[in-house]
């Protein structure tokens, strides 16, 4: 065993005939996405009474879909982080793609991370599906928001994680 890697080692240490061989074709450093800045204790605390601004805070968001992910339930903060990207997209041809994918991703039932959604609001949705606008999902994602601001929010408030945060 030892001589098998002796050999492969030594196959590896010649010097190539041409340094072409090993370009690498990627940076040597791997890019980190930029790192949210921690809140104040101050700025964290005003998320206990809004959700709208801890989903607008970027480490907010990573530390609210962080929790969510521990109770199993982050299809609806990314529901609404997609839809939030949706209606930022000018393109219509980029629309109709992003509204298929989450609609396949979060609305038709059995999806994936199908999100829960009333059938009225669900039939509302498709059939603004058919001519996607940037307010095609504003029902589906109004009704998600209600129901995290309802239900995860306070859960999270609770959290050891968040507590720590507002220390």
């Amino acid at each position: 065993r030892a001589k098998e890697i002796k050999t492969k080692l030594g196959t590896l240490l010649q010097k190539p005939d041409s340094a072409i061989d090993f370009i690498i074709p990627y940076p040597e450093k791997p890019e980190k996405p930029p790192k949210a800045q921690k809140p104040s204790p101050e700025e964290a605390l005003q998320w206990r009474d809004s959700l709208e601004k801890l989903l607008q805070n970027p480490y907010g968001l990573a530390s609210f879909r962080s929790f969510l992910r521990s109770e199993f339930s982050e299809e609806n903060a990314e529901f609404w982080v997609a839809c939030e990207d949706y209606k930022k997209t000018k393109s219509p041809v980029k629309m109709e793609e992003k509204a298929k994918k989450i609609y396949e991703e979060f609305i038709q039932t059995e999806a994936p991370k199908e999100v829960n959604i009333d059938h009225f609001t669900k039939a509302v949705t498709m059939k603004n599906l058919v001519e996607p606008s940037p307010s095609s999902f504003d029902m589906a994602q109004k009704r998600i928001f209600a129901l995290m601001e309802k239900d995860s929010l306070p859960r999270f408030v609770r959290s050891e994680f968040y507590q720590e945060l507002i220390k």
